[in-house]
């Protein structure tokens, strides 16, 4: 396609790139004042690490970034004196609840998950779904890679990781909460004990437009919430025995160091064997748990340490 297209447009004014290096390439060009970063995974991160450097101002849609390096982003923002906003929907929820409130000092923050399609199961209950059944969510319309990290917790065990390099946080302010209607996007509690929550329908164009336009909110003609349509909002403890990988999550941010982009990279590998038939829903956390532990940990690793490390978790990942 891409060879294709370049022939088409070559008597053209226009530049056709493609690739992780035209991509890097891309983010940098003088024209562009804000970067949306929404690509899907680890590709994601070297993108937004170009883009930072030309002093872009970062609107990230790609969890990925800060889960596998959190500490070398929020390092370069600083030294290149440039700014990220929050799109992932919680993230935007945490963040819009703060705006005003620099002054006073979080106690924790909780972020909200809808449970996905196996919301209640056990595992006896998850033996033998398929990837169909695992697609299936109930509120979000999404890819098949975040559809199945929904289903199995991962993406919020990556929102977790997420939001500790966001909002500077210590692991412990940061709890986790099912509640299926996925109208309260998430909430911020002060050292007051008093809680500010984020609402809105499950709709992801909110959260674009807002980290785009922050810090005006412009007007729209998105709908509306009317709340005689939900006259009943729940919330529910996580079941991380079940769903394993939100506590491997947590034990990685625990951690720290290069054991989150393990993660990360051996879950990637794991969505991918699952939406092959290549591997059961249960396997996943066997799988990223196994990778995790093989993984030689480095505590403080450079970003030739993240490339290396992501590299051997997808070859373990892979059965190599």
């Amino acid at each position: 396609m891409y060879p294709t297209v370049k022939d088409a447009l070559k008597d053209l004014p226009i530049k056709v790139l493609a690739g992780q290096e035209a991509l890097a390439e891309v983010v940098q060009l003088p024209s562009i004042d804000i970067v949306l970063t929404a690509l899907v995974g680890y590709a994601g991160l070297l993108p937004t690490i170009e883009a930072i450097k030309k002093g872009k101002t970062i609107a990230l849609a790609n969890k990925e970034t800060l889960v596998v390096a959190g500490a070398l982003i929020n390092t370069l923002l600083v030294q290149y004196n440039t700014s990220l906003y929050p799109v992932d929907s919680e993230h935007s929820a945490i963040f819009q609840c703060l705006v005003g409130e620099a002054q006073n000092p979080i106690e924790k923050i909780i972020l909200t998950a809808s449970g996905g399609p196996f919301r209640g199961k056990k595992t006896q209950d998850l033996l033998g779904v398929t990837k169909a059944q695992a697609l299936k969510h109930p509120n979000w319309s999404m890819g098949a890679k975040i559809t199945i990290d929904s289903a199995s917790l991962m993406n919020k065990g990556l929102e977790v990781i997420e939001a500790k390099w966001l909002f500077g946080l210590q692991n412990h302010q940061i709890e986790v909460i099912v509640h299926p209607q996925s109208i309260v996007h998430s909430l911020v509690q002060f050292t007051d004990g008093s809680i500010k929550a984020q609402m809105g329908l499950p709709d992801m164009q909110l959260p674009i437009v807002y980290a785009l336009s922050y810090p005006q909110r412009l007007k729209n003609q998105l709908p509306r919430f009317d709340f005689s349509a939900y006259p009943s909002l729940t919330f529910e403890a996580p079941d991380m025995e079940t769903f394993r990988n939100l506590a491997l999550a947590y034990e990685a941010m625990r951690q720290g160091g290069n054991m989150p982009c393990v993660l990360n990279a051996a879950n990637e590998v794991a969505v991918e064997k699952f939406l092959k038939d290549e591997i059961q829903f249960l396997a996943m956390p066997d799988l990223i748990a196994d990778c995790m532990a093989k993984v030689p940990f480095i505590a403080q690793p450079t970003y030739e340490d993240y490339v290396k490390s992501d590299q051997l978790a997808r070859q373990l990942a892979y059965g190599g």
